[in-house]
């Protein structure tokens, strides 16, 4: 009798879940990003947060909890109840770098999340002090060879994206670099103007002005292709074959999440991200989105995991 109650029971729970995502959203989102406000995933999440409210006529609140390298606010995403009303942003980072980076994480980057839809990857630059005489991706690694020891490349930090992109850099070419982390963006550029550095990684808006005004040179995008906003640049696999360094956000929802509720999300998000004044601003970002499936999602974030866990550990690298 208890099994026949149970049975109905579930089978009660089973047919009412469409319903409740059919209905979704009945109340206000919340929408975590582990970043402080300004950044591109922070700038992002406020135009989903417009949009979702004119399309479903509820509140849509971004929420920055910036800290431990996203960590802090990417485990608030995973330990929110799974009903689709806190979903965050999650990068790589957060949901692929760090998880190798540090040797305690307070969630796991793929067990803890349920993927909805990657939103957009950027490529980088490889920026030089108009000092190092090269003008070439192949000129630069010569140079490297013949000076060992000598070029330094700048960070924005400790494991941040720039300097996982210089590691990958050294070891594809056989070189001996060294590294000088900073503590952000901002530090590491005022220092490779100044001259005190060779050479760094960085994302494209944040480079592209102070190549224009010949304070930098610009030698190749960090990306497997050339990038439509700057098709002057080649792509560093051009030089060195398989490398490609993106930068890339993309939203969660708690592991469990009803998968209808990711649809629904996933199918809204990419309505946003093709409209033309997205499209826009991601071009000027140097950016791009792909239409893809939760599916695909989860796919390409293992296959990033991988491929950092394996550029972490052969440079030994550690945040902690």
């Amino acid at each position: 009798m208890i099994k026949m109650l149970l049975g109905a029971a579930l089978a009660l729970l089973d047919a009412a879940l469409p319903a409740a995502a059919a209905d979704y959203p009945v109340k206000a989102i919340r929408i975590i990003v582990p970043f402080p406000p300004g950044g591109i995933a922070d700038v992002i999440c406020r135009v989903f947060a417009q949009k979702f409210s004119d399309a479903w006529n509820q509140p849509v609140v971004v929420d920055n909890r910036p800290g431990a390298g996203g960590n802090i606010g990417a485990d608030l995403i995973a330990k929110a109840p799974p009903d689709g009303y806190t979903i965050g942003i999650g990068s790589i980072g957060t949901h692929a770098v760090n998880m190798s980076l540090f040797s305690r994480m307070p969630y796991d980057s793929v067990k803890d999340f349920s993927p909805v839809v990657l939103v957009m990857e950027a490529d980088g630059l490889l920026a030089l002090h108009p000092s190092v005489p090269v003008k070439s991706v192949k000129e630069l690694i010569a140079l490297a060879r013949s000076r060992p020891g000598q070029l330094t490349y700048a960070s924005a930090g400790n494991g941040t994206a720039s300097h996982l992109a210089g590691e990958l850099f050294r070891a594809s070419a056989k070189i001996d670099i060294v590294h000088v982390p900073y503590k952000g963006n901002v530090p590491a550029l005022t220092d490779l103007v100044g001259g005190q550095t060779s050479m760094l990684f960085a994302t494209m808006p944040t480079v592209l002005p102070l190549v224009k005004a010949g304070k930098l040179r610009a030698l190749a995008v960090t990306g497997a292709h050339r990038n439509p906003a700057a098709p002057e640049y080649p792509a560093m696999a051009e030089t060195l074959p398989g490398f490609d360094v993106t930068n890339w956000i993309g939203i969660f929802a708690p592991a469990g999440t009803p998968a209808d509720i990711v649809a629904k999300l996933n199918a809204e998000i990419t309505h946003i991200m093709t409209l033309p004044e997205t499209q826009s601003r991601l071009a000027g970002e140097g950016a791009k989105f792909t239409p893809n499936t939760p599916a695909d999602f989860a796919a390409f974030q293992k296959k990033e995991i991988a491929k950092w866990a394996k550029v972490i550990k052969e440079a030994g690298v550690h945040a902690d």
